[in-house]
């Protein structure tokens, strides 16, 4: 076969450092579309964008040429560097250490898609640490609370 074909979607999750809410109203739907910039920018299809204050959720199609750890470290290094260079209000803003990045079946994208959509609404309610433990669960990822939330 002369040529490689991939479709590998992931939703992948990470927080801000020790999840301070730097991502107001303003600023969040400008770096959802930064992101989603990166991703392309690394021959991703960016399917969505989305989250709250603390963190982010990131849908994307993973490219064949690149594996998913440094994906997700450039998406990461560079959004920071992105914001960080906004407005010096931002200069102490970080990503937290760690990741999470989930297999997405196709069957199942849409639900992916408009769950991310509803961050708002659905952290009205529960905290990112409560969503997160949850979807680990869910997904049967066994963790050690000591190093999940560093």
């Amino acid at each position: 076969m002369p040529q490689s074909l991939s479709k590998v979607i992931i939703h992948i999750i990470f927080s801000t450092k020790d999840r301070q809410a730097w991502l107001d109203r303003d600023v969040r739907p400008r770096m959802h579309a930064y992101v989603a910039t990166v991703c392309r920018d690394l021959n991703a299809e960016a399917l969505r964008a989305g989250g709250v204050a603390d963190h982010l959720h990131v849908v994307t199609t993973l490219p064949r040429t690149i594996s998913q750890a440094p994906m997700v470290e450039t998406v990461k290094k560079t959004s920071s560097k992105w914001i960080k260079g906004l407005d010096l209000k931002y200069r102490q803003f970080y990503w937290q250490r760690g990741y999470g990045a989930f297999s997405v079946s196709p069957g199942q994208l849409n639900a992916v898609l408009e769950y991310v959509q509803s961050q708002e609404e659905h952290h009205r309610t529960r905290s990112f640490q409560e969503e997160y433990r949850d979807f680990l669960c869910k997904c049967g990822v066994e963790f050690d609370e000591r190093y999940v939330w560093d």
